[in-house]
């Protein structure tokens, strides 16, 4: 039996305990644009030094699955345009994508240059 899906579903649980955590110590949104950008970060990372699939699925589909959030990013920029935050919402979207796509690059960068 193929341990893919337990190792999927281990991490995806420790991920959104994780993200849950963080949400809560921070508070939203940040606390979601947080978690975004230090996800974003970290499989940038184990994508240049995790070569075995079963630690990428772990880590990557499991944990940093479970630990993103865009899901909460979209609803949390739902509630501030329905609150007239559009000023906000604009900021919450176009930050968390800008910082993601930096934070990605940025953990590729350092990990390619380690290994």
């Amino acid at each position: 039996m193929s341990l893919t899906i337990p190792l999927i579903a281990l991490g995806g649980a420790a991920g959104s305990v994780l993200r849950y955590l963080m949400v809560l110590a921070i508070g939203a949104p940040l606390g979601t644009v947080v978690v975004n950008v230090v996800g974003c970060f970290a499989i940038g990372v184990l994508f240049v030094l995790l070569a075995r699939e079963s630690w990428q699925v772990l880590l990557m589909t499991g944990l940093l699955g479970g630990f993103t959030t865009f899901s909460a990013f979209s609803l949390d920029t739902l509630k501030l345009v329905e609150a007239g935050e559009h000023l906000q919402a604009a900021a919450y979207v176009l930050g968390t994508v800008a910082l993601s796509l930096i934070a990605v690059a940025l953990g590729v960068a350092i990990a390619r240059s380690l290994t």
